[in-house]
């Protein structure tokens, strides 16, 4: 027995020290992304995938990194297995500028095809005319902020083509809030088993792209339909941060970035850092420190919790402007 049982502890070593590495992989992949070192990224990813392939956003993001590397075979593999794992997102994927070298390739269609029968089995008892009015929102809501982006990093912030596209996303997303309200209204808080993944998700955009007095109007809505199983619990951590933070309270997941120009990024005004991965894992959100890796960011909760006077002192300045 006790042969059996120390057995069975080092198969269970084994498994947890596979997991951390392949999580470590997968993070040093996201930060070569994150600073365009796609080749070292596209490397990791494949250090990761021998351990195991199965998360369908980590094998898209890896053909993200593949396809701006230029290598076309293994950006179709890993999109081809990211489907085959369970990603949905048609609308993004069409629109995704990462895949944007690959849309004149041939394999392309086949794989645009492979998405969309995937979806059309599942979708086979969905709303499909509210199905498709979210998805064309969602994309018209992507659309224009990959635009932005776009523009802010080439020009800057103050440039006239960075406001002018800015007030395009703002006049879209009033539209885009219309259309949503009355769905809400009418509808409530509709699941993914009524319009698919996407189409739901589609709700939370908008109104997390909202003002105030819409996201305080709809957050109830939103936190029964989390425990209803129709909407995330990440999505709504995320509308809960900014939600906060705009009622002049601190952020309670750390989702929340600023960007201020002339100054480095930091997470804004944080209640309890130390406990903040505790409530990330409750909703499903992953480690601090791997979030804000993003924005270059290194996570240290001694000194964040030293500098948090100074970064609520530049917090306000920023809202008083």
């Amino acid at each position: 027995m006790k042969k059996l049982l120390a057995y069975f502890f080092v198969v269970i070593n084994i498994g947890l020290m596979q997991s951390q590495t392949y999580k470590s992989y997968v993070v040093k992949g996201d930060s070569c992304y994150n600073i365009k070192n796609y080749k070292a990224s596209v490397g990791f990813y494949e250090k990761a995938f021998k351990i195991e392939h199965k998360v369908s956003s980590d094998l898209y993001n890896a053909a993200c990194s593949a396809a701006q590397n230029h290598d076309d075979k293994k950006a179709f593999k890993w999109l081809d297995l990211s489907i085959d794992n369970g990603f949905e997102n048609i609308a993004h994927i069409k629109i995704d500028r990462d895949l944007e070298s690959l849309r004149s390739k041939k394999e392309w269609q086949k794989t645009i095809d492979k998405l969309q029968k995937k979806m059309d089995s599942m979708s086979v008892n969905y709303d499909k005319p509210l199905q498709a009015e979210l998805l064309a929102i969602y994309t018209e809501d992507q659309q224009v902020r990959h635009k932005y982006m776009k523009v802010y990093k080439e020009k800057g912030a103050g440039a006239k083509e960075v406001d002018s596209v800015g007030n395009i996303m703002l006049e879209k997303d009033s539209l885009n809030l219309i259309k949503v309200m009355k769905i809400l209204d009418e509808r409530g808080w509709v699941g993914k088993d009524v319009v698919g993944a996407q189409a739901n998700q589609t709700l939370f955009l908008v109104i997390q792209h909202s003002d105030l007095k819409y996201q305080q109007k709809y957050m109830p809505m939103m936190r029964d339909a989390v425990k209803k199983g129709n909407a995330k619990a990440s999505s709504l951590a995320l509308l809960e941060d900014r939600v906060a933070l705009r009622e002049d309270r601190k952020q309670i997941y750390g989702s929340q970035i600023s960007m201020i120009p002339g100054s480095k990024a930091f997470v804004l005004p944080l209640e309890d850092p130390d406990n903040v991965d505790k409530r990330r894992a409750e909703v499903g959100l992953g480690p601090i420190a791997d979030y804000v890796r993003k924005w270059n960011i290194v996570w240290n909760v001694e000194e964040y919790k030293k500098e948090l006077p100074e970064l609520e002192k530049i917090s306000n300045q920023k809202k008083a402007k």
